[in-house]
């Protein structure tokens, strides 16, 4: 239902709409869109910080400018929820039945006033300078304009962009939303040049954007809706690119987010109260602090860590490592391609990198991965966590890691079953220095079971229990599923064998030519999409014999925040599913 039938906001159907609102009325619509921002966020958790500190910006866009005419194009698009109040799709803020209908990001399938998918980060001026080049070459009309900010621009593409801004010459208007955070405290040298610009009321002689050749112009308060108004309208038209550079605050308008911005950039589900969880965080035992743990130890007994993340402390809990040992830590901000070359330079002269990188971010590295870490087969260990099928948006879809990754030469990617295999696994990564090792941190609660071994220079995949016809092999987190599948095949006296086969780029192959004598049907369970991935290099392994393959993960597609449970059960990941899966296979060999 709408939980506020009284809100200005349900007479905003589009930017016209907008243009006919007074002064006292945008400032009414700027409170409502700040309440709606933090109740749909207290319901069902989202970008919330970003948000709040971009309203008065948004609102001056559609004020100024004649969108879809005139196209805006949002950096990572997470702080794009006020663009969505006003450009017809309130409706998804305002009724708490349809908060679901308006995703979290820009997509260009539900509304013409978005123009592309995209949740990360630095591709807004790329792609803007693109979408004006176009302009000019069909002779149409329009403002192009790029917001980017919140700590995009330590992002290398962005500067990239930026470079090549410079050299064009027509209209394009990039919006800097300066609100001095990225999801952590900014880092880099660029950033104390962009508050010397904010302390100088951007006369500071050292200025990234004139340097690229850009024309600019700073503006004191973007949280003054008629402060940007003016701004907008100044440069509406302009015939070459300029910079506005914004100083906002992310944040504005709820105490707890500006209390703590790291915690706010994104939430969980929170009491609007006084911001606590609705669900509050679990002291169960975590796979993250069973890293840290170790990662203390090795540290403490003088091995030279140096702890690596691109912008995601949170995600990794890192915030204790920082805090204990700081000389060990470096946050290197939103630039996972310089995270991998700087740990590699790291690993040659005699440190120990733990590089710890989000699967959805990763894959932006994958040109350093092949070419300066698994070429030169320097000691990099990294951390991926988050890669498995999962029910996030598109824009963030983490189970292409797999295929990625164990498709390298020279890198050995360890999937871990239980506390005691990642600690084993991570033990060794840091002691060996033949090649680079990736961790596949698993999903999921924590579980404890005997290790496969101590050291896995040879690859040996573990037998844990011994059966015949069937063969399961689960991959890393998955092998809890193997598990149960082989238990519902157990019912039907089916004694499936259940194999931990250790790493997803290096099969032992010893261990499966075994299996060829007394079964009839192996079962690959991988939490990732099957396209390249761990269960194609089993079916290739087995082509030559009469074994049958069944392959189990993901389907080679993009899945918009569909629920775990459907892609389950669509991809027949239930022990049930996969017990009558191999029951078929098996009455008709």
């Amino acid at each position: 239902m709408n939980l506020h039938p009284d809100y200005l906001l349900n007479q905003i159907q589009g930017p016209a709409d907008v243009k006919k609102l007074s002064v006292d009325q945008l400032h009414q619509v700027a409170d409502e869109i700040r309440h709606l921002v933090v109740e749909k966020d207290a319901a069902i958790g989202g970008h919330l910080g970003p948000n709040l500190g971009i309203v008065e910006t948004t609102l001056a866009f559609h004020y100024v400018l004649d969108s879809p005419h005139d196209k805006i194009v949002w950096d990572i698009s997470h702080q794009s929820y006020p663009h969505k109040m006003l450009t017809g799709r309130a409706y998804g803020f305002l009724d708490n039945e349809r908060y679901h209908d308006v995703t979290p990001y820009s997509n260009q399938d539900e509304s013409p006033h978005d123009y592309y998918r995209v949740g990360h980060t630095s591709t807004s001026i790329a792609l803007a300078v693109g979408m004006a080049k176009a302009r000019d070459l069909t002779k149409q009309s329009g403002d192009i304009v790029a917001v980017i900010g919140d700590g995009s621009l330590s992002g290398g593409m962005a500067l990239e962009g930026l470079n090549n801004a410079g050299k064009y010459d027509g209209n394009l208007i990039i919006i800097f939303n300066d609100n001095q955070k990225s999801i952590d405290d900014v880092n880099g040298g660029m950033f104390d040049q962009l508050t010397a610009l904010r302390e100088s009321n951007g006369e500071a002689p050292n200025n990234l954007f004139k340097a690229m050749g850009l024309d600019y112009k700073y503006i004191a308060d973007g949280n003054d809706v008629e402060t940007m108004i003016k701004a907008l309208e100044a440069v509406k038209g302009i015939d070459h690119p300029i910079v506005l550079h914004v100083n906002t605050v992310k944040g504005l308008g709820y105490a707890p987010a500006l209390a703590d911005e790291e915690a706010w950039h994104w939430h969980s589900p929170f009491k609007i109260e006084d911001g606590s969880d609705v669900e509050p965080a679990s002291d169960a035992e975590n796979y993250d602090q069973i890293i840290k743990d170790e990662l203390g130890r090795q540290i403490e007994a003088g091995q030279p860590l140096m702890v690596i993340t691109a912008a995601v402390p949170r995600v990794f809990g890192l915030g204790e490592i920082k805090a204990k040992y700081p000389a060990h830590y470096d946050d290197v901000d939103i630039a996972e391609q310089y995270s991998v070359t700087y740990a590699t330079g790291l690993a040659e002269n005699g440190a120990r990198p733990v590089l710890f990188q989000n699967s959805t971010f990763f894959q932006r590295a994958y040109d350093q991965v092949i070419h300066d870490m698994a070429l030169n087969r320097y000691p990099v260990v990294t951390i991926v966590k988050n890669g498995r099928i999962s029910d996030d948006s598109s824009t963030h879809q983490s189970d292409f890691d797999l295929a990625m990754l164990s498709n390298v030469p020279n890198i050995e990617y360890l999937a871990p079953t239980n506390a005691e295999e990642l600690v084993a696994m991570l033990q060794w990564a840091l002691t060996q220095t033949e090649k680079p090792v990736i961790i596949r941190e698993p999903a999921g609660e924590v579980t404890h079971g005997p290790i496969s071994a101590t050291a896995f220079n040879q690859i040996k995949a573990q037998v844990v229990h011994q059966g015949k016809d069937v063969a399961i092999i689960g991959l890393g987190d998955f092998f809890a599923l193997g598990q149960a599948a082989a238990a519902e095949l157990a019912k039907d006296g089916i004694d499936a064998t259940l194999i931990n086969p250790v790493s997803a780029s290096t099969l032992d192959e010893a261990t499966l030519g075994q299996l060829t004598n007394d079964h009839q049907v192996m079962v690959t369970l991988e939490n990732a999409s099957m396209s390249g991935g761990f269960g194609e290099h089993v079916d290739r392994f087995f082509a030559p014999t009469k074994v049958r393959v069944l392959n189990f993960g993901a389907a080679k597609e993009f899945n918009d925040v569909v629920p775990l449970a459907e892609l389950y059960d669509r991809y027949h990941l239930t022990p049930t599913q996969i017990a009558t899966d191999v029951k078929a296979v098996l009455k008709n060999l």
